[in-house]
Parts: C-alpha cells; structure tokens; sequence
C-alpha cells in the first residue's frame, strides 16, 4: 500500500494570518516539496488572484521529477454553465494536468451559503467535475465539510459525492473543514464511503481546530483513504491544518505505509526549517519529529537512562528524519547531563568535575541564569573546572560612564583593567551604548593575544526582566549570540545590574570563542542565519 501526499501550504496553508509567500517563494517551496517526493502540490487558486495565476505560469518551466502540479478552485456558479464560468476557465488557463474542484457538502451552505437548491448544487458538482475531465485533466474532488454535513443531512452528503463520481472525479476528498471531528467519527463515516463507493479513491482533508487534524488523518487512513491531504508545518488559517512534518513520519514510521521515495525522510528537517525561513516565521522547536527540541533531553533521571540505553526515552531514532538529538543543561539536570554535554564538546571530564559544574549551575539559575539557550556557557564552566585551568583574564575592575553631551547627544564610554598573564592592560573605549562600550574595550585589551577575537561578531542580544513587580530593582537576564563564520555560539550573564549581567556573557562568549569554538556542533542553516 502507498499513500499519496498532497501538499496545500501553497494555498491553504497562505490563508495562515502572518503569512503572505511571493511568487519566487512559491516556486522555491515548489522545488522543495518536489525534491522531498510528495506526489501533489496544490500551488493556489488561479481564479482568486494575479499572484497565483502567475505562479501557473512560471511553474511549468520547472524540471520537476515526483509531484504533479495542481489548481484550485470551485464548481461553476449555480445558473451558469462550466464552459462559461470564470473560475472554471481560470482552472484550464492554469494549464495542470490536476484540478482540484472543491463542492458543497453541507446543506447549510447549500441553503445559506450558496443561496440554490439541492439540485442545482448537485449538478454544479456534476458538470464541472465532467467538464474538467473532458479536457484530458486529472480531476479531485475535495467535499468540502462533508463530516459536518453527513451529520445534517446523511444522505444528501451521500448524494453530493455520488454526483462527483458521475462526472468523471479520480479521487474523492472527505473534508473536516470546521476541524471539529472526532477520530472515531472520521473512521466511522470513511469505511461507509468506501462501502458505498468501493471503486474509487478517497482522500482526507482535516483542520486542527480540535487539535485533532494529524489523528483524524490517520484514522481516515487506517479506514481506508490513499490520498493525505496537509502542510508542511501545519500552516493553514485559523489553528492551521494537518500537519504533513507529523502524518508522513508517522505513515512510514509508524504505520510502515510508504508514501515518499526510498530515502527521502531524512530530509523532512531541512525541508519543514526552510518552509518555517521562506515563510519568515521562526521554527516551532517543539513540533513532534522536526522540532529543535523533538529529542532534547533535560531531566537527570532521563539522561542518565539514554546513557545506559539510546532508547529508553526516545520513540525514534532522530535522524530518520533528519532530526539529531540534544542534551540540556539546567537545574533539573543529574550529573550525566553535564557528561554528555562534555562529550558533545570533545571534553574530557570527570564525574567529580561535572558534579562541582552542575552545583555551580544549580545555584546560578536559582539567580537568574538559565543554560538552556546557553551551551557555550556551559562549556566553558566544564573548560574551567579541569585540573591546570588557567584563566584567559581576570578582570581587575571596569567604569562604564554614560553622559548626554552637548553637539554629540548620548555618549557612553567603558574603562577596562584585566591581569593578562600576569600583566596588568587597561583600556578605553566609547560605543553607542554602555555594552557597547564595554564589548570594545574588552576586545581591544585581548586582540594583540588572540588576533581572532577580531572575527567575533556580536549576532544577537536579548534582555529579559526576571521579577518587572520590582520594578528598576529587578534582575535582568542578558543572553548573547557571538558569531565567527558559520559558528555560533550562546552565552549568559545575569544580575540585578544590567551592565555587569552583560559583562558576565560577554567574558563567556570571549573565552569559548577563543579557546572553545573549534569544538562547536555543526549548526543547522536556521541556527546560522544571521540576528
């Protein structure tokens, strides 16, 4: 058995608010999609806009090797003919060798709605499905709230489709629109269709507005649908549809259905993380299977078990789909947490030594701290807690002064004295704010030793206020991100002073990039694109 994905975040995942894709978008998506080996790709609705129908146009000049390209749109307008109907028409002029025709299932809106009779509804169905088919196309047809109206009105539901299959339709969509079904609901009226309509295939179609769309995807298969119908990520409007990242893993995986070519899951990571970019929304870490944090592991206990035994808290192996997996550090972490981050960074180090780091870690996040987002702080605690660690530089004392100058506005300058081996540097220097500052003259007292420090970028720098019910008086939480190349790496500082919460990050971020950064994991595209 093999399953045939049909891919909508070209059309229906766009109708998520906050995403708007230009035609290159679409066509980088398309490739993407293609590449991964879906078998459809639904790339809009032609009739709808100039930005779909342009879309049309240039995707017939890509080389694709597995998906079919598909249009969008409805049955004619009741009282019209499909030769004569303008969506219908934009459907051709699209020029697919797929149409996906979308009908009325419900009768509320057949009556309230589309305003027509039972009947006309039925033969709008009927001659633009026989129409299409006319025309050599391969025709879907997606019916749509069908599991709200075979609730209303069993068999005028049934008539619906039955109005389908006699105008030629290749498949039938079974569609849970409002996304309100229960899986035991979709299950139960699936094997009915496929009862009545045994000689043609069926199709699934869910939303999440139950959280409900992956499961109800799988009951439909388990009944009997060949045709999954997502997108990537589960974009799509309101609480988005089903999500293919989820339901293709969970077919091959988990169901042992094939429905991508030999190989091709491994690249379901790079695909959902470059979609979530192109789109311009940040990644969902906690999404099953392609999340950043699908197999990161935070508890004691529980790494210390994935010590002993890869699986005994993981259901898959990550990287069958492309995922690896990650070990945090935090006050919930046993000592094993700290010995596999030491691993991670090519450290050796002892128990003794990983215990006195994770009680140093433990007392740090009850003041503010947090490790998580911070790996390279975690290193460089494990760096300093080997036998013979020799300070980088120890800070003798810094001034940071910020002053309102007349002709030159906001002026902030930083004075900073550090023990360099033994010898004592002292250094000055004025940026566009206190940190700023702060960050110059620390690397203009280092960069004669260690000329690299020059390649350091500061790519990002977030502030978070612990305890705002304080006010003024609350503790910060400074986290950086520091990039050389295409390394990055995090670290943290924090206190009730903002200034010295930075400097705490900022000295982290020096000493690993200097003595450190070598180890650094081979970081994701999303993890290197810039702040």
């Amino acid at each position: 058995m093999k399953i045939a994905v049909y891919d909508t975040t070209l059309r229906d995942g766009t109708q998520r608010e906050g995403i708007s894709l230009s035609v290159a978008d679409k066509l980088r998506v398309t490739e993407l999609l293609d590449t991964l080996g879906v078998a459809y790709i639904e790339g809009g609705w032609p009739g709808s806009n100039p930005k779909d129908a342009a879309y049309f146009d240039a995707v017939r000049s890509l080389p694709l090797k597995h998906a079919k390209i598909a249009a969008f749109g409805s049955t004619c307008r009741k009282g019209s003919s499909p030769e004569s109907d303008p969506n219908i028409q934009a459907l051709v002029d699209a020029h697919t060798p797929v149409v996906t025709v979308v009908g009325k299932t419900s009768m509320l809106h057949v009556t309230d709605v589309l305003q027509t009779t039972p009947e006309e509804n039925l033969r709008m169905i009927r001659e633009s499905i026989a129409y299409l088919k006319s025309l050599g196309k391969e025709v879907i047809y997606d019916a749509e709230h069908f599991f709200d109206g075979t609730k209303l009105d069993f068999e005028y539901a049934f008539e619906t489709l039955h109005a389908a299959q006699v105008g030629g339709a290749d498949c039938l969509v079974l569609c849970d629109t409002n996304g309100g079904s229960m899986p035991w609901e979709v299950d139960q009226f699936v094997r009915r269709v496929r009862e009545a309509f045994p000689n043609i295939q069926l199709g699934i179609h869910t939303h999440n507005d139950g959280e409900l769309a992956v499961a109800n995807t799988l009951a439909a298969v388990n009944a009997g649908a060949v045709q999954v119908q997502g997108t990537i990520n589960g974009y799509g409007e309101r609480c988005g549809n089903a999500n293919l990242c989820s339901i293709i893993p969970d077919l091959e995986l988990k169901m042992g259905i094939r429905c991508l070519p030999e190989g091709a899951l491994r690249h379901l990571v790079t695909l959902s993380r470059t979609v979530a970019e192109i789109a311009n929304l940040a990644p969902d870490n906690h999404l099953a299977y392609v999340g950043k944090s699908a197999f990161a592991h935070k508890g004691g206990i529980h790494v210390a078990a994935m010590r002993r035994n890869i699986h005994s808290y993981q259901h898959i192996a990550p990287e069958h789909v492309g995922n690896e997996m990650r070990i945090l550090v935090s006050d919930l972490s046993g000592q094993g947490n700290l010995l596999s981050k030491a691993e991670e960074f090519g450290m050796d180090v002892s128990s003794a030594e990983a215990v006195r780091v994770l009680e140093d870690i433990k007392r740090l996040e009850s003041q503010g701290f947090v490790f998580e987002g911070a790996e390279a702080s975690v290193a460089v605690r494990l760096h300093r807690a080997r036998p013979g660690y020799q300070p980088l530089f120890t800070l003798i004392d810094f001034t940071v002064i910020v002053e309102e100058r007349r002709g030159r506005g906001s002026v902030a300058e930083a004075m900073v004295k550090l023990d360099i081996g033994g010898d004592t540097y002292h250094t000055a220097a004025e940026g566009n704010g206190p940190v700023n500052a702060l960050d110059l003259a620390l690397r203009k007292a280092l960069l004669p030793m260690y000329p690299q420090i020059a390649e350091f970028q500061l790519a990002d720098y977030k502030v978070r206020i612990l305890d705002g019910g304080n006010g003024t008086a609350a503790v910060t939480r400074v986290l950086i991100d520091t990039q050389r190349g295409a390394q990055r790496w995090n670290t943290v500082g924090a206190g009730a002073n903002i200034i010295v919460a930075s400097w705490l990050a900022l000295m982290d971020s020096v000493e690993y990039g200097v003595r450190l950064a070598p180890h650094q994991i081979t970081l994701t595209a999303e993890d290197q694109q810039p702040a």
